[in-house]
């Protein structure tokens, strides 16, 4: 069973306050373009108890208490930097290259504004040796882009980009007396595919490259990447005049795997710093940060290496791909050519050749194209030394003590990150399963803002520089450098529980009653337990230190969370969990129903309100049948002999002004509200089964006064005798907008023969002088009453049968009728339009 590791959280916590009194170096303050721009750290590089710092057209060396010496080079080629297109703040000298050529003279290069140029000072003076180098290949063209480099035999191994547009990655040898110039094959992605160079090492017959690249084996998947090392051989002397010449013939990589196992590993992808070789278990291996893809979950995790392991890396079988849609497969062993590619000319297979322009051409055809190996390199105990993956921020740098402790038989790690902390980690690197356990001491905040904050705030950790002489740390962010101490013992006061319960290897307790910071000159007299820690150590300091309360950031002021405060039960019985969630849900009930209840009250009180007011806003948008019943058009009784007009009333207001006109809106079926009581009243309310009328545009018609509304007059429900005799044709009307009239209710009584049998009343239309208007029933029974602006003829006794409203186009009157009032608002539409 394979468990993901749980991030630990540290017993101590310093707090910013004690970073302000740290030293801290921000360049040369009387220049103005250190002022404005700030620091600008490059590199940073100890030797021989001087600290070298590199940054924007300076070099500084620096004692332990930051006294320190300058060498300025500044560039000439500002005009033609800018003339390329490039900001006038990146055409400086940007110093990308601080390696030691040997013991007394050091090898720099710079950017010299997109013009990389190197050159070689004495270490003990600063003093420049010899003529300018050119930069290329040696030096990036820009700050922003990475580079590795070292001198191993006399020779000059670099890895960086090799043009003005970073399109060239390359990794090359150069400046050596009888070494030829080699270097990567150019524009290959199955060598170099958009590299970000990080490290080189020198160990044994060969030169390390540890790098993160664009993953070629996974280009399905997008821009996955991975973590690489190269190696190539020190006496490599390029290939034969057909193949590789001038190219590495050694060049082999394979990925890094520090991953967590399981049945889906979890990656951690990203490398972003490395330390040089080191001993875990007695056996030389390297650490490494690594961080998960930039678009994953935040995490990371530092990961060893046995160097033994990566040399059986590249002893395995070599990947290739047959074509560019097949998948990455193993290369069968019999299709390997011998001598082995990747191998040194006069070592294991390739011992009969004394060089490797002697190599077939077989072996140098096949390294040139499959310089990957198939297997990767697997991490110490197949899991990550220690993992982070509970933050939001990264891990960006690595330094190791490997002589901690006054007998210097511990190993303290320290972790930079993106955040401006570093944490402290003591590591176990040996056991009777030649494992080994880490412990997380502190978490320390660094960043000093007020010193570091020159071009905004900047808080990623680009270096780690450890002092072991002087028990100092140099941490080095973009516009400062802070020295910080590699314990605070002093913190734990006169506490012998907080000392010893600390796990910190530098501290130690004096029989004098006081903790202290080791020194190599203490070899006895003094008390440590690193691992035991504070569990076998009795509370003796009560009252005298603080506890800041979270269970995951514990702040103590230097001192370790107590024992008993770490063994608190702060579980909560579940039967009181149970009773308190009942009773949250019953309280939430009652007071959602309470809140319900409130709710409609006053909604029905609002509801109320507005029926009992018929000048109110009507809160709901209004159909045809509410207008309807607002005009009395279902209105039951029936005056008889009597026409009314009433004014208009609801109309009048703002709200009701805009509404559908008679013209623009259909005439809607009047249902019956009671039972039919005969065939008549059957059909009358059978229309809403039939087809209605298509409707005309209204973007078309004119604007309606209010006196055309439906409300302007009250009108009453009529029946309407089905058969009217063919000469009896209602006649169609065209009408201007001020000579609209309303409909109202007549009570004409018809009688059929003087029959006792009385059919209801017709629907009359009333002229706006309160004259009725002659009906014409339809010619065919069962015909349609019309909706029309007016009706000639006299009225006939008809047999009672049943109508069906129907809309019908307005024909010109013969003899319009003059209006009795024309309403101010209403505009009047020109002669011959219709009115819809």
């Amino acid at each position: 069973l394979n468990i993901f590791p749980l991030s630990s959280y540290p017993p101590v916590l310093t707090s910013q306050d004690s970073s302000y009194l740290y030293p801290n170096f921000q360049g040369l303050m009387s220049d103005n373009d250190t002022v404005r721009l700030g620091l600008d750290f490059q590199r940073m590089l100890r030797i021989n108890h001087m600290l070298y710092i590199a940054a924007r057209s300076v070099i500084s060396t620096k004692l332990p208490v930051f006294v320190y010496e300058k060498l300025t080079w500044k560039t000439k080629n500002v005009e033609k930097c800018t003339v390329r297109g490039k900001n006038s703040d990146e055409c400086y000298n940007y110093i990308k290259v601080l390696v030691p050529r040997n013991d007394e003279t050091l090898f720099a290069c710079g950017t010299n504004a997109f013009n990389p140029t190197c050159r070689n000072y004495k270490m003990s003076t600063l003093e420049q040796e010899g003529e300018e180098v050119v930069g290329q290949a040696r030096c990036p063209f820009e700050s922003r882009q990475s580079n590795v480099g070292l001198f191993a035999g006399g020779d000059f191994y670099s890895a960086t980009m090799t043009d003005f547009l970073a399109s060239d990655a390359v990794i090359y040898r150069s400046l050596g007396e009888s070494s030829p110039v080699l270097r990567t094959v150019k524009y290959d992605s199955k060598w170099l595919r958009e590299p970000h160079f990080l490290h080189a090492i020198e160990y044994g017959n060969y030169v390390y490259f540890f790098f993160s690249e664009i993953a070629v084996e996974y280009t399905t998947l997008g821009k996955v990447v991975f973590s690489r090392v190269a190696r190539v051989c020190k006496n490599d002397n390029g290939g034969s005049p057909r193949v590789l010449e001038r190219y590495w013939t050694s060049f082999l990589k394979a990925r890094l795997n520090c991953s967590v196992p399981g049945d889906s590993f979890f990656y951690f992808d990203v490398l972003q710093s490395l330390t040089n070789v080191l001993q875990i278990n007695h056996q030389p291996a390297v650490l490494g940060v690594f961080t998960t893809q930039a678009n994953s979950i935040t995490g990371s995790a530092v990961c060893a290496f046995y160097m033994d392991d990566i040399e059986k890396a590249f002893s395995g079988k070599f990947k290739e791909q047959r074509n560019s849609e097949s998948a990455w497969t193993p290369v069968p062993e019999e299709q390997v050519p011998k001598p082995r590619p990747g191998c040194c000319a006069g070592e294991g297979s390739a011992a009969a050749y004394k060089s490797s322009t002697t190599f077939p051409d077989d072996t140098l055809t096949f390294i040139k194209s499959y310089p990957l190996m198939d297997e990767s390199v697997p991490s110490v105990n197949d899991r990550p030394y220690f993992t982070r993956t509970t933050s939001r921020f990264k891990l960006t740098q690595i330094v190791v003590d490997t002589s901690a402790g006054p007998f210097k038989n511990y190993t303290v790690v320290f972790l930079g990150s993106d955040n401006g902390h570093v944490l402290k980690i003591l590591a176990s690197t040996e056991g009777a399963n030649a494992s080994f356990s880490t412990q997380l001491l502190e978490d320390i905040d660094v960043y000093n803002p007020n010193k570091c904050n020159v071009r905004g705030e900047d808080r990623r950790v680009l270096g780690l520089e450890l002092d072991r002489d002087h028990h100092a740390l140099f941490v080095a962010f973009s516009s400062c450098v802070i020295r910080m101490p590699l314990s605070r013992c002093a913190d734990y006061s006169n506490c012998k529980k907080s000392c010893l319960s600390s796990w910190d290897p530098y501290c130690i307790w004096l029989k004098s009653g006081s903790c202290a910071t080791v020194s190599p000159g203490f070899k006895n007299g003094f008390e440590l337990d690193v691992e035991n820690g504070y569990n076998q150590h009795p509370d003796s300091c009560h009252g005298e230190t603080t506890i800041y309360s979270s269970d995951l950031h514990r702040q103590f002021e230097g001192v370790r969370r107590p024992p008993e405060l770490e063994k608190t039960n702060h579980s909560v019985h579940y039967t009181l969990l149970i009773a308190c969630v009942l009773v949250a849900f019953v309280l939430g009930a009652f007071l959602s129903g309470f809140l319900v209840s409130c709710y409609c009250n006053h909604t029905g009180h609002k509801t109320k309100k507005l029926s009992k007011d018929p000048e109110a806003p009507i809160p709901h948008a209004l159909s045809l049948r509410s207008l309807a019943k607002l005009n009395g058009l279902l209105d039951g009784q029936i005056k008889d002999d009597k026409m009314e007009v009433s004014s208009p009333k609801i109309y009048n207001s703002f709200f009701l002004s805009g509404l559908p006109t008679p013209d623009s809106t259909p005439e809607l079926p009047i249902k019956s509200m009671k039972a039919f009581k005969n065939q008549w009243e059957k059909n009358q309310n059978s229309f809403a089964n039939r087809i209605q009328p298509q409707i005309p545009e209204t973007e078309s018609a004119p604007y309606y006064s209010s006196s055309t509304l439906p409300r302007d007059s009250l009108t009453r429900r009529m029946d309407v005798p089905p058969d009217i005799p063919l000469h009896h044709q209602s006649t169609l009307e065209r009408r201007h907008s001020s000579q609209r009239h309303s409909l109202i209710a007549a009570a004409n009584k018809i009688q059929r023969n003087g029959g006792p049998h009385q059919p209801p009343p017709l629907l009359a239309r009333m002229n706006s002088t309160g004259s009725g208007c002659e009906v014409h029933y339809p010619l065919i029974p069962n015909g349609y009453l019309t909706r029309q602006h007016s009706y000639n003829g006299e009225q006939q006794e008809v047999p009672h049968q049943g109508a069906i409203v129907r809309r019908a186009s307005s024909l010109k009157p013969d003899v319009p009728p003059k209006p009795l009032f024309i309403p101010a608002t209403s505009p009047v539409n020109q002669q011959g339009k219709f009115n819809y």
